[in-house]
């Protein structure tokens, strides 16, 4: 199918800053910031489990204005149907003993758009008519039961004919994108739309940091949305650590996979803390002080944060994009949140303050250009 559509881009960057334009009071916390890029406005993944690919569209668009590119707004849906595609496939070839789910990692998305390109958010939506958010629930398990169905190969082996209805009823609930479509005059397939951006997707490095692999090499981590088994560079904690923060010093926002379970990270309040005093120990009254002033956090070690993860207490929660660092009145360092749940504090525009201990804790691992990196750690890498 083709589809001709003319999109105009426009230099929006006071609508990206305006969008960043976030309090420096919190109740009782006082914020001074520290750093402050460029980011697109705040979208809502709604009921889909795709905060991996809003994560990291939001990453790419700011990278694109990094580059002095302008703005973009970049189809999620279509990252998220191309992922569909591979899931299919990785499932079967695996005779079942893979994940199939919504989830995926911030280097799907570079796979997936390596693979198939990319379009602008107006020349694909993946939305059926009258709806403008995602809700993926009904279409996930309608296509887990084809696989599953599929998977137990009823005529002996799989006819030629399965990728078809398989992308008949994915296509059913998201639509086919177009095979051609028109950018500013020039007419672009999904491939050489991605091209014509300038991104070198060979830039851009998935790190981590756990005990149970060894450091400065690559390891497949070990969670059921690394479906595409995608490898992350095993650092030291604080080497970790300090990449985060040496990246939104030097001007780079980071993609962010981290844990969101803990009672002490609230979109509501705007914040995620690392309470010294662990949460159930907390009468009523500490908790509720949480979120009035600051108060001494944790800084754990790296045996405690493997703990965590061995224990399915830290787990592969939510991706959402680092923009920027501001500090409290005590001197602590908080990173600027983009999230993709819309806007649930109306004062943080779907932002959120996360402390510098709550990352170290909870962080499952992060993507960032590689010129973000200390050369010191780059070279330990081999990059």
């Amino acid at each position: 199918m083709k589809k001709t559509c003319s999109i105009i881009f426009f230099f929006l960057f006071i609508s990206a800053l305006m969008a960043q334009e976030l309090p420096t009071e919190i109740n009782g916390y006082k914020f001074n910031v520290l750093k402050k890029m460029d980011a697109t406005d705040v979208k809502n993944q709604f009921k889909s489990s795709t905060c991996w690919v809003f994560s990291t569209n939001s990453f790419f668009e700011s990278e694109l204005m990094r580059m002095g590119k302008g703005q973009y707004d970049l189809s999620e849906m279509f990252v998220v149907r191309a992922g569909y595609l591979d899931r299919a496939d990785n499932y079967l070839r695996r005779q079942g003993a893979a994940a199939f789910s919504q989830g995926a990692e911030n280097h799907d998305v570079i796979n997936l758009i390596r693979k198939y390109g990319m379009t602008p958010q107006s020349v694909y939506s993946g939305f059926p008519a009258g709806q403008d958010k995602p809700v993926h629930g009904e279409m996930e398990a309608v296509l887990k039961a084809i696989v599953d169905a599929l998977h137990k190969q009823p005529d002996g082996k799989l006819s030629p004919q399965w990728r078809k209805a398989y992308t008949g009823a994915l296509d059913g609930y998201m639509g086919a994108p177009p095979e051609t479509f028109t950018v500013s005059g020039k007419q672009h397939t999904p491939l050489s739309y991605f091209n014509s951006l300038g991104l070198n997707l060979d830039d851009y490095v998935a790190l981590t940091s756990y005990t149970h692999h060894p450091y400065y090499k690559p390891f497949v981590l070990e969670v059921s949305d690394n479906w595409s088994n995608g490898m992350f560079y095993n650092l030291p904690l604080d080497e970790f650590c300090q990449i985060a923060e040496n990246a939104v010093n030097k001007g780079y926002t980071v993609a962010w996979a981290t844990d969101v379970s803990e009672k002490t990270f609230s979109a509501k309040e705007g914040l995620a803390l690392m309470p010294a005093k662990p949460w159930d120990d907390m009468s009523q009254a500490e908790r509720d002080s949480l979120w009035k002033a600051p108060a001494k956090e944790k800084i754990v070690s790296a045996e405690e944060r493997q703990a965590a993860f061995d224990e399915l207490t830290t787990t592969d929660d939510h991706g959402m994009h680092i923009v920027g660092m501001v500090s409290d009145q005590t001197g602590t360092k908080y990173y600027t949140v983009k999230n993709s749940w819309g806007t649930v504090k109306k004062e943080m525009n779907g932002y959120l303050y996360v402390s510098q201990p709550y990352f170290r804790f909870k962080t499952m691992s992060i993507m960032v250009h590689k010129d973000a990196i200390p050369a010191a750690v780059r070279q330990k890498i081999g990059l």
